[in-house]
């Protein structure tokens, strides 16, 4: 996340400094009893849109493809409150393209709005299916996460 210092509070992000969007709908169920979304459903809705990016590009088959992405760590930072019935709209970057991983970050805004409610991260390691080993991140998915790249 972006910070001013080592020491400073995370900040909400830009809808300008994400790469892809995908629309969310939120549901009756996701609000809690304090009459938000609970802090659990940021977490859903991360994976939701990269991995449904993912496979609308063609380079994920959840079902039958020989790498899979493991979540090795998430994070999320909280700034204004989401609630049902509002539509979220979710940014997508890659701070970091390792060999077998990658730092997804994630913006989830209000329809429309400017600033991001909250953002976070979560990295994914890819790995063989079968045997859970990590694997080089195949040329096809690295093709579609340079596109996500964001410098520094």
């Amino acid at each position: 996340m972006t910070t001013t210092s080592p020491a400073a509070r995370p900040a909400p992000q830009a809808r300008s400094s994400y790469r892809t969007f995908r629309t969310i709908s939120t549901r009756w169920a996701d609000n809690d009893v304090y009459g938000h979304v609970n802090n659990v459903v940021y977490y859903s809705w991360f994976d939701t849109a990269v991995n449904a990016h993912l496979i609308e590009q063609g380079v994920l088959d959840i079902h039958a493809g020989s790498t899979i992405g493991l979540v090795i760590e998430t994070q999320c930072n909280y700034f204004a409150p989401l609630a049902f019935p509002q539509v979220v709209e979710a940014g997508i970057r890659v701070a970091r393209l390792g060999g077998s991983s990658v730092r997804y970050e994630v913006g989830l805004f209000a329809f429309g709005e400017e600033m991001s409610a909250a953002a976070g991260h979560f990295i994914h390691v890819y790995v063989d299916r079968a045997t859970r080993r990590p694997v080089p991140v195949p040329e096809p998915l690295r093709e579609v996460l340079q596109a996500l790249v964001v410098p520094g």
